[in-house]
């Protein structure tokens, strides 16, 4: 097997990714997909950790924009990503990976409280760490959370799966002439307005030289490629 080239990892997975074919709600197909990739990284002797997002149950921005108060929104977004960390965990145990999920909200009988020393703990034990309900604050999104508990564990890189194989100059499922860039700066990515992760993420990577990867999570093979130094997908890096 290849060696990996990145000792610890986090993975950032949209909650659109666990919906499949139908966008929304939870594919098991999808998400055992998902896990047996996850276990495939575990076995190179990689240290993983996941944030998965929560739009494909509850999109707190999209409700408050409609009216919403966009505090209990955001709280209630954090919630559906708590449901898709628990159905995440049932996955890998289902294929045999010692899993842990972390909350940053108290909920004692569904999840350990997010202590940074327990989660650095469990991954150098070899178990996968789930971090779940974002920051615990509103008005930060999933991709805020990837990069803040990221720096905090030390991890080498963000891999941000989605669902288009890198990060284009437009959307290519809307224009064919959409160019898609093999590395870009923090300040690229700010400057063009592209759809990577949001400001506030990309500048907690940019203060701290966090390399994110932009890849293809639904390609079956694709996780193992990208721990292994594969050069696929988007990368975002500080600027030569």
């Amino acid at each position: 097997m290849a060696e990996p080239y990145y000792k610890r990892v986090l993975l950032k997975l949209s909650g659109e990714a666990l919906g499949g074919d139908q966008g929304y709600g939870i594919d098991p197909n999808t998400i055992t997909v998902i896990a047996r990739e996850v276990k495939q990284v575990v076995e190179l002797g990689v240290e993983l950790c996941l944030v998965i997002g929560g739009g494909n149950i509850f999109r707190g921005v999209a409700a408050s924009s409609k009216g919403m108060d966009r505090a209990s929104a955001d709280y209630m977004g954090m919630l559906a990503t708590m449901i898709n960390s628990l159905a995440m965990q049932d996955a890998l145990e289902k294929v045999g990976v010692d899993t842990r999920v972390q909350s940053a909200i108290a909920m004692a009988e569904v999840a350990e409280p997010y202590i940074r020393r327990r989660a650095i703990r469990h991954l150098e034990k070899g178990r996968v760490v789930i971090f779940g309900a974002g920051t615990g604050n509103p008005y930060f999104t999933t991709d805020t959370a990837a990069s803040l508990r990221a720096m905090e564990i030390g991890a080498d890189v963000i891999l941000k799966g989605t669902k288009v194989d890198g990060v284009y100059s437009a959307d290519p499922a809307k224009d064919k002439n959409a160019t898609k860039y093999g590395t870009l700066s923090y300040l690229e990515v700010l400057r063009k307005g592209l759809q990577v992760m949001d400001a506030t993420a990309i500048s907690l990577c940019m203060d701290n030289s966090l390399p994110i990867i932009v890849f293809d999570v639904t390609t079956d093979g694709n996780v193992v490629r990208v721990v292994t130094g594969e050069p696929i997908g988007t990368l975002v890096k500080e600027g030569e």
